[in-house]
């Protein structure tokens, strides 16, 4: 039987008070630490980067350990109840520092001097907010890649995760936009005091709804594969290695752009002010196009919609070259069509091929290692993010640009280029990597045929 769209609802719920935290980690948290508490640009790219590759033990320990676990609760549900209260603090100490930090100055202080102490923690909590997500996303998203075995039905899965992530994303814009028609009140700090005090709120009601509404399927593995024979086989697994690939770098354009866009927007544009319609827009473009990419890659293929996707966007970036003061609302166009492919470039369509390498994994294994392999996924997620954020603001840095002043001609064109153009050549690079990827639907239709005959001979 099929899965109903109130479980689909409900799986994808989770992601909305997620994706609201971690929108203004991206975007508007190296803007605020730059401009509000001192932090140098470099030294917050550094930081970033840094606790980005802690990633690389923790990740597919968190995964190895979902995979492995036997409670009552599940593979995935106890690791994701207990990884809410950990990102709550995490978001609630990185949003929210004056009130945050008034018992942890005497620490501090015993560390490091008064001048450095907002380093150590933008360092501290960007850490700890790391260390959350990655026991709450890992066993999230390989619990997701459970749900169904079917090629298509793996889409809405996906599918409803995006739309909650847009959602999330979309809100954490329109809260402070409301904030500021209605009670005229802006400025980073107040952007984050709002959306940290909000997925406060919002994030234990979610994950309760979703832990209580969406069962987790029964698992018992056919045979175990030792840790490292296991690597060997994830490392050997080829399809994987191209997807996981082709996502880095064309996420990698992506990630670039994200830091830079209120810099764009303030900087070229001049128009500050208006920051939160545009990104609202981005993410309003983005949720109602995953209908349409779940439509379009039953028509053509789940990687030639993500071809699509690619093209899409490597062709929209340069557009914005062209833009310059006074020119928020050309602005738009560009906006709309980033945001439209956004919406199966970012999670929808690169997701559900993931599930389908998984069952390929499975069938050479006879061990179900979802976690393991969305571990792997994360990891390669998270230090995307992490270039794409150096690349930014060290390129920035660069050429000279520096927050909070008036940046002469050749500084806003350094910001211009890399914002625009220089992303299309990871879009670009991304789409020759996932052409004539080999998992069609005729071909997962045999990996399922196999693996179910696996199985059935395992029960006998």
């Amino acid at each position: 039987m099929g899965l109903t769209r109130k479980s689909l609802f409900f799986y994808g719920l989770t992601d909305l008070p997620i994706s609201l935290a971690l929108f203004p980690v991206a975007v508007f948290i190296p803007r605020f630490y730059a401009s509000d508490m001192g932090v140098p640009l470099a030294v917050i790219g550094t930081i970033l980067f840094l606790v980005r590759w802690s990633d690389v033990v923790t990740d597919p320990l968190m995964g190895y350990i979902s995979d492995h676990t036997r409670s009552r609760f599940g593979r995935r549900k106890l690791w994701i109840a207990l990884a809410t209260p950990l990102m709550m603090l995490a978001v609630y100490q990185l949003f929210l520092p004056d009130s945050g930090m008034i018992w942890l100055k005497p620490l501090y202080v015993a560390v490091v001097d008064v001048e450095h102490m907002n380093w150590l923690h933008l360092g501290l909590w960007s850490f700890v907010l790391s260390l959350a997500i990655t026991m709450m996303l890992i066993p999230y998203y390989a619990w997701g890649s459970e749900l169904s075995t079917d090629y298509h039905e793996r889409s809405k899965v996906t599918g409803a995760r995006a739309v909650f992530n847009s959602l999330g994303s979309l809100s954490a814009q329109l809260i402070p936009a409301m904030a500021l028609l209605l009670f005229g009140l802006g400025g980073s700090d107040v952007v984050l005091e709002l959306v940290g005090l909000t997925m406060l709120v919002l994030m234990p009601v979610c994950v309760t709804l979703t832990l209580t509404n969406v069962r987790e399927p029964a698992y018992q593995p056919r045979s175990q594969v030792s840790v490292i024979d296991g690597l060997k086989l994830m490392l050997a697994n080829g399809p994987f290695k191209r997807l996981v690939l082709a996502f880095m770098i064309g996420s990698l354009g992506l990630n670039v752009t994200t830091p830079l866009y209120l810099f764009f927007i303030a900087d070229v544009l001049q128009a500050e002010d208006k920051a939160i319609f545009m990104l609202s827009f981005f993410y309003l473009s983005s949720i109602l196009a995953v209908p349409f990419w779940i439509w379009f890659s039953k028509q053509v293929g789940k990687h030639r919609a993500y071809l699509v996707s690619f093209f899409l966007l490597a062709f929209a970036h340069p557009c914005y070259l062209l833009l310059g003061p006074g020119d928020f609302w050309w602005m738009l166009p560009m906006t709309l069509t980033t945001g439209f492919a956004a919406g199966g470039f970012s999670q929808t369509l690169p997701n559900s091929m993931k599930a389908d390498v998984i069952d390929l994994d499975t069938l050479e294994t006879g061990e179900n290692r979802a976690a393991l392999f969305f571990s792997a996924w994360s990891f390669a997620q998270k230090e995307t993010a992490s270039f794409g954020g150096a690349i930014a603001l060290f390129g920035l840095s660069l050429f000279g640009f520096q927050a909070g002043v008036d940046n002469g001609a050749e500084e806003l064109f350094g910001l211009r280029f890399l914002f625009s153009t220089f992303p299309s050549l990871f879009f670009l690079t991304g789409a020759a990597i996932v052409w004539n990827y080999p998992i069609t639907e005729a071909r997962h239709a045999e990996i399922r045929a196999n693996l179910e005959a696996a199985n059935a001979s395992a029960n006998r």
